[in-house]
């Protein structure tokens, strides 16, 4: 047996480590989204959306005329360059599900390139998902088999556009174990979300998860900087968090509340990458990013796309929204008189559409809309609703598939609206197939 010393080990060993080199420098010369999976969270129900959830998950609910939620962190993955992806799947997930398989396939498995769906299955036990973290433990399988350097942890339920390629490149600049995506949001919305605090260096000093008093930011006293809920780790330093956050007793098992304060007391390198350093700018050049988690926040964001120059650029060719493409004829617009004229005025009106003899005024039609001989202002229509004649519609979010019958008047009269419909504070009035009386499950 050799002795250690000898030259023939000694050899041996830097043979090795320059192979390691040789490996090493390899790996860096691969881009850095080749290097990194995507775990979005899409499991979640979305309670603040009210009845719109009743039936699907909060990323599967539609938005912007013809997309999902989902759509657009899948959509900032693909662009950015990232093509390993797995959607993390539990409430009510039959309708996400259906449309990922539909449109979603676009990816090609020969090239190492997926979306692949991670429905909870008690891999690890007899738990559904307990929390953000559990989901991401519960198909650690999943992640070491596909070994990246880096894993991103994207939350699927919010609209925004972002290049994640940018906050990867600044997580590696800034050898940080964790980058944290943040964004500057009113102090008065700030305690529904992760609140942080940043030194000069960008580094993290502390973390709080829906602090009942938020902490401004210095010098800002009516901006608190929040958690967008986006996570690059280094993918040993994620497995070494999971793990022991699994054994540790009374944790919630979540990102916000567990992971991060944890990591910080460790000492560890806690990043804050600022969206404005990171996003894909709107025509007006600001950073768009909307947590649509109520129905008013849902509703104006739908309805600011209908502005001559909206927040959100949904025409923008160099960074697209990608989606299930139903082939569907073109929208029409039916009759031209005096008394019975079908027009759409500062609207956006989806493929399928037919309006007929109807006047639609600031509102987004999805797909498969019928409007017949009625008015409507300043409302979402989800895909396949039908109206009958001589109904109004103002203020309102019409749940996908309802049949309104003739005469109907939503948004007119809120104390009536209130005993059939639901009526936020705002007075924006929901209406879905139940509150109708018309028994319609599984809906798009």
């Amino acid at each position: 047996m050799k002795d250690k010393t000898t030259p023939e080990n000694g050899r041996e060993r830097g043979e090795a480590d320059a192979l390691r080199a040789s490996s090493l420098l390899q790996s860096r010369r691969v881009p850095l989204a080749r290097r990194t999976v995507a775990m979005v969270l899409a499991g979640g129900r979305g309670e603040r959306l009210a009845q719109l959830t009743d039936w699907r998950c909060k990323p599967a609910v539609p938005f912007g005329g013809k997309f999902r939620i989902i759509d657009f962190t899948l959509s900032n993955c693909v662009n950015s360059g990232i093509r390993r992806i797995g959607v993390l799947t539990q409430y009510k997930a039959q309708s996400l599900i259906r449309h990922l398989q539909r449109g979603w396939s676009l990816l090609d498995g020969r090239l190492d390139e997926f979306v692949e769906v991670m429905p909870a299955q008690q891999q690890l036990g007899a738990n559904w998902y307990r929390g953000t973290a559990d989901a991401v433990f519960q198909n650690i399988d999943a992640l070491l088999r596909s070994r990246p350097e880096y894993v991103l942890v994207l939350a699927g339920d919010h609209v925004y556009k972002m290049d994640y390629g940018r906050m990867l490149g600044e997580h590696v600049a800034s050898d940080a174990d964790l980058t944290v995506g943040c964004v500057e949001v009113p102090i008065a919305q700030a305690s529904a979300f992760g609140v942080m605090a940043v030194d000069e260096r960008g580094q993290v000093a502390a973390f709080q998860e829906k602090p009942a008093d938020p902490k401004c930011i210095p010098g800002r006293p009516e901006h608190a900087l929040a958690s967008m809920g986006i996570y690059v780790f280094r993918a040993p330093f994620l497995y070494e968090q999971l793990e022991l956050d699994a054994a540790q007793a009374g944790s919630t098992r979540d990102f916000g509340r567990d992971i991060v304060p944890s990591a910080l007391r460790q000492g560890r390198r806690v990043h804050a990458c600022r969206l404005d350093d990171s996003s894909v700018a709107s025509e007006a050049g600001k950073p768009y990013w909307r947590d649509v988690g109520t129905v008013d926040a849902y509703w104006a964001a739908n309805l600011d796309l209908v502005s001559v120059t909206p927040e959100l650029n949904l025409y923008d060719r160099d960074w697209p929204i990608w989606t299930y493409q139903e082939q569907l004829p073109s929208a029409k617009f039916v009759f031209d008189s005096d008394k019975r004229r079908g027009v759409a005025l500062d609207s956006m009106v989806s493929g399928g559409c037919i309006v007929s003899g109807a006047t639609v005024r600031r509102s987004v039609l999805f797909s498969n809309v019928q409007v017949c001989d009625s008015l409507i202002e300043d409302s979402v229509l989800l895909p396949g609703v039908r109206t009958g004649r001589d109904v109004v519609v103002r203020r309102a979010v019409i749940d996908a598939r309802c049949q309104l019958p003739d005469g109907l008047r939503v948004g007119v009269d809120p104390h009536e609206d209130r005993t059939r419909f639901h009526v936020t504070a705002a007075g924006v009035t929901l209406v879905t197939p139940e509150m109708l009386g018309q028994n319609i499950h599984h809906q798009p």
